[in-house]
C-alpha cells in the first residue's frame, strides 16, 4: 500500500512592510488590519502621527503666528470684547508664548496619550461587550494606524495654511472636512458650531477603520458594524457633552 502523500501546511504571507500598510489602510484596509493583527507594531504610525502634527504646528507658527491665532480665538470667545486694547496686547503677547509651548506638548504627548486612550477604550469594548481576547498591544497598533487618516488632513491644512488667506484662517477648525469650517463662529451659535465642527468626515473615517481594526484583532468575536455603532454611540455622547459645555460658555 502506498503511503499517504501528506499535504505541507499553506505557507503563512510574509508581513506588510509599513509602506504597504501605510497604503493598505487608505485602498485595502480589511487584509491589512488582518496583517496588522498578526503580527502588531504601532512605532511606525505613532510617529508619522507626531511628526504631522509637528509639521502642521510649525507651518502654522510660520505663516500664520501663534499671536494672531491667541486673539482670534480670544476674539471668537468673546474675551477680547472685555478688554481694553493695552489689556488684549498683554493677553496675545503672554498667550503666544505660553501657547507655543502647550501646542508643542500637545502634539509630543497629548496626541499620542489621546491614541493610548481610544486604544483602552477599544480594548475595553472588545473584552468587556464581546469578551474578547484581544490584546492591548494589537487594539493599539490598529488604533495608531487608523489614525493615519489624519496624514490627509495634515496635507490639506499646510496647502491652506501656505497658499490661503491668513486674516481668514480658524485654526481651532483649519480644514473643509466638516460644516464649521463654512460657518462663521462669530454668527453661529456656540452650540450649533461644536456640533458643526464635531460632524468631520475625517474622523467619521478614522472610526470606520478603527472598528474594521479592532474586529480583526478580536479573533472574529466582534464584527466591524457592532463596534462602530458602539464606539459611534460614544462619541455622540461626547459631542452632545461638548455642544452642552459650549451652550453653558454661551
Amino acid at each position: 500500500m502506498s503511503s499517504p502523500v501528506s499535504v505541507p501546511p499553506e505557507a503563512e504571507s510574509p508581513p506588510m512592510s509599513f509602506p504597504e500598510r501605510f497604503l493598505g489602510v487608505f485602498i485595502s484596509p480589511g487584509p491589512t488590519f488582518e496583517d496588522i493583527a498578526r503580527r502588531p507594531g504601532f512605532i511606525a504610525p505613532l510617529i508619522v502621527a507626531i511628526v504631522s502634527g509637528l509639521v502642521i504646528l510649525e507651518t502654522m507658527i510660520f505663516k500664520i503666528g501663534m499671536g494672531r491665532m491667541i486673539r482670534q480665538s480670544l476674539e471668537q470667545s468673546g474675551q477680547a470684547a472685555k478688554m481694553s486694547a493695552e489689556q488684549l496686547e498683554n493677553a496675545v503677547r503672554m498667550g503666544a508664548t505660553i501657547g507655543t509651548v502647550f501646542a508643542h506638548v500637545g502634539v509630543l504627548v497629548f496626541g499620542p496619550a489621546m491614541l493610548l486612550i481610544l486604544a483602552a477604550l477599544g480594548l475595553g469594548i472588545l473584552v468587556l461587550i464581546y469578551g474578547a481576547p484581544a490584546k492591548f498591544k494589537a487594539v493599539f497598533s490598529a488604533t495608531c494606524y487608523a489614525n493615519l487618516v489624519s496624514v490627509l488632513g495634515v496635507l490639506m491644512g499646510v496647502a491652506l495654511i501656505l497658499f490661503g488667506d491668513p486674516e481668514h484662517f480658524n485654526a481651532q477648525n483649519p480644514i473643509p472636512s466638516n460644516v464649521g469650517f463654512f460657518l462663521n463662529p462669530l454668527e453661529t451659535s456656540k452650540p450649533l458650531y461644536s456640533l458643526a465642527g464635531s460632524a468631520d468626515i475625517l474622523w467619521i473615517w478614522t472610526m470606520v477603520l478603527m472598528a474594521m481594526g479592532w474586529s480583526r484583532v478580536s479573533g472574529g468575536k466582534a464584527k466591524t458594524l457592532p463596534v462602530f455603532l458602539a464606539l459611534a454611540g460614544i462619541w455622540l455622547i461626547w459631542v452632545l457633552g461638548k455642544m452642552g459645555f459650549a451652550a453653558i460658555l454661551g
